[in-house]
């Protein structure tokens, strides 16, 4: 009987049909053949990947549910250091999950009481002290000796994984969260996040490694990277490279990217007010100083300021059409312009009209959470990463430019994603720079979650981005394992192998001496199916698994293949490719580039004929790859 399960999915339905479908494909992809089949023997790692701001936690819930009723009796639900955000979270799960026994960081004496008669959530910030505390209530408690634990880690890679696996010691957290896991029996531990760079590229060693990884897609109506970094859409706006550094300089009124942001902020706002709405936001992300965000605050102010003493001149009226403009081209009943100036008249000669919040470590969220209505400028750095969530979010100004930029910190970051935004109000202020890199972060997105809807090895999930970004921290990647390889950069084996040379021979029977031809990826991984290595520096399941990373993005992706035959090269050269053969291959620098030698045996090789491959991968790219 599917008691909370079907509770749940009928709470959701009534509120949010398509959810409730949504939640119910993950329970039936998820249950039966990682949660149904558990052996209740041991301890099981996996992963729930959504976009960011996607309805994670209602498929958290729902396979919560789903678990109750397979038996799972105690479920630890960890959120991040931040009180706010736990009990956000303890308030949403004693409304959503009906029948449960929901206990506070507190409430072991309601956990004891309990005695299992319901199923028992604990939500549990992932503080040491406080996990540190829950491991020996669970351990006096008995109940976890002979019952397996499901532990739900929500934004699983930003402070659970081992911070010090470099040396040889375990982090706090990470050293709470494996001894938590040890007082039960078994366990499922369930990661989840947006971001799942760092999590995907753990050893199998570590522990942390998911043995099986889920994907669900966003609902309808949800705005995330593929809409944003379209290169058709209207959402970018371009700045200028340096303009947030010159703005902090600047004590002039210029027309800039920031100014046009804070207008396209009022000519939305008043959009959506005149038509019933009750709150619109516009999130300024300038760096992670908090002296910079004090700045940027003064700067926004002074630009109010500005519009609310010149609001009647020509040149003020004449920036609100020009934005007017802009915004009319994709929304196309938007409301007479006099109706919109006429509002932002309104409100900028109001001292409480328009809000300017500061979020950062100096102000806390506790302090400054009045963005759940009006129409607020909110100015922060790394306080507006993961967890919050600002409703109605239309219009974005971010310069932060990191010198060593992280794909999920960044990713984390830019909360423009979600359901309750207008698209075609919806405009991005950003410089080329961050564009790019963005870019190739939603594009390495795509792949990740192509390459796991494949479900065929979870082992095998690759990663690539270009020099300038790094996937994740450095201090949560083991340097012994995990290896990058450079695109552009030519790689061949030393000490290679044929498993059958008559096999790779008819492959390439067709292919002669001569120039270069374009080939199906697939193909190329035909040939490197062939290839064995006895030495680290060359694997071939590494680029098999980086080419069907590319393959996961446009499954038409093609390749150059280079075939030469009767080959005089002895073992152990510093280099394989001939002059003429590396130019080649170098001219082609946005795809993969397989060149196949068939050297004739007389310079060592056992006296035998035998195929070598030599590998680049498309340019301006690095790939990693775990052992």
């Amino acid at each position: 009987m599917k008691k909370y399960q079907q509770n749940y999915l009928n709470y959701i339905a009534l509120k949010n049909p398509p959810l409730a479908v949504s939640i119910e494909k993950t329970i039936n992809d998820v249950v039966p053949q990682y949660i149904k089949n558990f052996s209740y023997q041991e301890h099981v790692t996996s992963l729930l990947v959504g976009e960011v701001q996607s309805g994670k936690t209602s498929h958290m819930f729902g396979l919560m549910c789903a678990a109750a009723d397979e038996g799972f009796p105690i479920f630890i639900l960890l959120t991040t250091d931040n009180i706010i955000l736990q009990q956000q979270t303890l308030a949403r799960a004693k409304r959503d999950l009906i029948g449960f026994c929901i206990c506070d960081e507190l409430d072991y004496q309601k956990f004891i009481q309990c005695r299992l008669t319901k199923p028992t959530v604990i939500v549990l910030k992932k503080n040491g002290s406080v996990l540190k505390q829950w491991k020996n209530n669970l351990a006096s408690s008995h109940y976890c000796i002979g019952n397996p634990l499901f532990i739900v880690d929500d934004e699983a890679d930003a402070a659970s994984l081992n911070t010090k696996v470099n040396s040889g010691t375990q982090s706090r957290i990470n050293k709470c969260l494996e001894e938590i896991k040890k007082t039960a029996s078994s366990s499922i531990y369930m990661e989840v996040t947006g971001t799942p760079q760092a999590n995907l590229l753990q050893t199998i060693q570590s522990g942390w490694k998911p043995y099986f990884i889920y994907y669900f897609t966003p609902g309808e109506g949800y705005v995330g990277g593929n809409i944003i970094f379209d290169e058709k859409n209207h959402i970018i706006h371009l700045t200028d490279n340096g303009e947030g550094k010159d703005l902090l300089l600047d004590d002039e009124y210029p027309e800039n990217g920031l100014l046009k942001a804070v207008i396209t902020h009022l000519v939305t706002s008043a959009q959506i007010f005149l038509c019933g709405g009750k709150v619109c936001n516009f999130l300024v992300h300038p760096s992670q100083r908090t002296s910079d965000h004090q700045a940027f605050a003064e700067k926004v102010g002074c630009y109010l300021n500005e519009l609310s003493q010149t609001i009647d001149e020509e040149t003020t009226i004449e920036a609100i059409k020009d934005v007017y403009s802009d915004l009319q081209q994709t929304k196309s009943d938007l409301l007479p312009f006099d109706d919109i100036y006429n509002f932002i008249k309104s409100r900028v000669q109001d001292d409480d009209g328009i809000k300017i919040l500061t979020l950062n470590s100096k102000v806390s969220l506790a302090e400054n959470t009045q963005y759940e209505d009006g129409i607020n400028i909110i100015i922060g750095g790394n306080s507006l990463g993961r967890g919050i969530t600002f409703p109605c979010l239309q219009t974005v100004y971010y310069c932060r430019i990191a010198k060593n930029p992280q794909a999920d910190t960044m990713w984390q970051h830019a909360r423009m994603f979600g359901y309750d935004r207008d698209v075609k109000l919806m405009r991005i202020f950003m410089p080329p720079k961050l564009y790019k890199l963005f870019s190739e972060i939603n594009t390495t997105n795509n792949s990740i979650n192509a390459q796991i809807q494949r479900r065929n090895d979870f082992s095998d999930i690759k990663i690539f981005y270009p020099p300038e970004l790094r996937p994740t921290r450095k201090n949560v990647l083991d340097n012994k394992a995990v290896s990058t390889y450079c695109g552009g950069v030519n790689y061949f084996p030393f000490e290679p192998s044929n498993k059958d040379i008559s096999v790779i021979d008819d492959l390439l029977k067709n292919f002669d001496n001569e120039g270069s031809y374009t080939v199906s990826l697939k193909f190329i991984i035909n040939i490197l199916e062939q290839i064995e290595n006895a030495e680290d520096d060359w694997q071939a399941q590494s680029f098999i698994g980086f080419i069907n990373s590319i393959i996961a993005e446009n499954s038409l992706a093609q390749a150059k293949l280079i075939v030469r035959r009767n080959r005089d090269i002895a073992p152990g050269t510093g280099t394989l490719l001939s002059e003429n053969d590396r130019k080649l291959g170098d001219s082609f620098t946005d795809i993969t580039v397989l060149t196949m030698y068939k050297v004739t045996g007389q310079k060592g090789w056992d006296g035998k004929q035998i195929w070598i491959p030599n590998i680049k991968l498309p340019s301006d790219k690095i790939y990693y790859s775990v052992k």
